[in-house]
């Protein structure tokens, strides 16, 4: 099932469009995407079978440790055998690979590439709002829309069959994410371009949005404990005093020290980083003071990739400010879009204009740098971070959540290109909601068997596992990518 992608617009060919070129009305694009229902039914997006052509999910996972410091291997695999969810969070890998031999309209907008469940959450605005949306942008690329909600939909099932909710059950919160999403992309694309720029979601409105009161508390719980996520917050928990000096206070393995070379580099990097800012948050960051660098393990999908958190004294102790500097490499998706041209200069650069594409409103301290042959994009380690706990949900708060996440994601797309012809498609039937739905049940399962292959190599010596990891395997709920 293929598309003349001459015809359709994407991320890709709308980067460098004059303005003087006349653009097609947007009745012919949402003609255009409600007649590839013809080419693409929507029945067939509920397809998945691992079929004999299938790249292996072991080999996928062993090829993207490369280059990774080994000794965190064993973390990220532990973390990873935690349970099939905390394998699917970090299997972005093996999951593109996946959807990308599946059935697609060909409508390319920026997605996340891992738009799963734990990669939505608060942050705090420039304006200092606290609000919610996409939050991880690692693998973030051009690539087709419903890549990202296959993702998604397939961690929303396995995050409710984790809790033991019925399957039935799993799959409404799917078809209600969808739902959300095809209308939402159909209000957008009805909008002004400029206009639907400026749609965001902050936590008041997130909280009137709900319906479900335990979901109503969760969310005014995690806010409250998100909004204490901040540099000033974590000073006494991750720093100490020397000799009148501030230090970052090592503990291992998360939180170990950087040698002298990495110190110099990073500090180098740094100077670099401030030219990438906007010259506000340029002269704002150059008040402060580089104190301390230590290397800091984060998410799932990221360990084992090189990642640092620097602290920075403004005029007076307690004016601090964290930076995280996080290792960008090639998106997962790139392989399968474009093949081995290499499109991105910069992964660094690639994930900052991308997060700044997806999200309204994003990190004003977001910039890129490099140092000692590797790729980084900064931003800061404590903004207002946190995520609604999905173990804490019930099944109706699922599905209430799902939804949220689905209007968040189609709000991401339809900032980039394509959200008419996305919303011709989808038109205003159960047909995609239906199917995504047995897709994600099909894909839950497929999660299952992998994680199953992961745990029993790794217990066959095949893959290093942290100590101790397959004997607690505990809950894969963690925030952050």
């Amino acid at each position: 099932m293929t598309i003349d992608h001459t015809i359709l617009a994407t991320a890709d060919s709308q980067r460098f469009r004059s303005v003087r070129q006349a653009s097609t009305t947007r009745e012919e694009r949402f003609a255009l995407g409600r007649s590839l229902q013809q080419t693409v039914p929507h029945a067939s997006l509920a397809t998945w079978e691992a079929t004999s052509s299938r790249f292996d999910p072991l080999e996928l996972i062993a090829m993207s440790h490369a280059g990774r410091v080994p000794d965190l291997i064993g973390l990220r695999v532990g973390r990873m055998a935690s349970s099939p969810y905390g394998y699917l969070r970090g299997a972005a890998v093996v999951m593109a690979a996946d959807v990308a031999s599946l059935p697609a309209t060909g409508i390319r907008p920026v997605i996340c590439g891992d738009a799963h469940l734990g990669n939505f959450g608060f942050y705090r605005s420039p304006e200092g709002e606290q609000v919610i949306d996409l939050n991880d942008f690692d693998e973030a690329h051009p690539g087709s829309w419903e890549w990202d909600l296959r993702r998604v939909t397939a961690s929303i099932h396995a995050a409710g069959r984790e809790n033991g909710y019925s399957e039935e059950a799993c799959s409404e919160a799917v078809r209600t994410c969808v739902r959300a999403y095809r209308d939402e992309v159909a209000a957008l694309a009805t909008q002004p371009l400029l206009a639907r720029s400026f749609n965001r979601l902050g936590v008041a409105e997130l909280h009137d949005s709900v319906s479900e009161q335990s979901l109503k508390d969760e969310i005014k719980r995690a806010a409250k404990l998100a909004r204490k996520r901040t540099s000033d917050r974590a000073l006494p928990k991750l720093t100490g005093l020397t000799d009148g000096h501030r230090h970052i206070i090592p503990d291992p393995p998360v939180i170990t020290a950087v040698t002298a070379q990495e110190y110099e580099a990073i500090a180098g990097a740094l100077d670099d980083y401030l030219t990438t800012l906007p010259p506000h948050w340029r002269r704002v960051v150059a008040g402060y003071t580089l104190v301390d660098i230590a290397h800091k393990v984060v998410g799932v999908g990221s360990v084992g990739l090189r990642a640092y958190v620097a602290l920075l004294e403004g005029s007076s102790p307690d004016d601090v400010l964290f930076l995280q500097l996080k290792e960008a490499r090639r998106s997962v998706l790139a392989r399968f879009v474009h093949g081995n041209d290499a499109w991105h200069s910069h992964q660094g650069q690639r994930v900052v204009e991308y997060q700044q594409a997806l999200q309204t409103v994003s990190d004003p301290l977001l910039g890129w740098t490099e140092f000692l042959g590797r790729q980084y994009y900064v931003r800061q380690f404590r903004n207002m971070k946190g995520t609604v706990p999905l173990n804490a949900m019930t099944a109706t708060a699922l599905a209430d959540y799902s939804g949220i996440v689905g209007h968040l994601l189609a709000k991401g797309h339809a900032r980039t290109s394509g959200a008419s012809m996305i919303a011709g498609y989808l038109g205003d039937s159960d047909g995609v909601p239906d199917a995504m739905a047995g897709f994600a049940r099909r894909y839950a399962d497929q999660t299952v068997a992998d994680h199953a292959q992961l745990v029993a190599a790794a217990r066959r010596g095949l893959l290093p596992i942290a100590e101790g990891a397959l004997e607690s395997m505990g809950s894969a709920f963690r925030p952050g990518g």
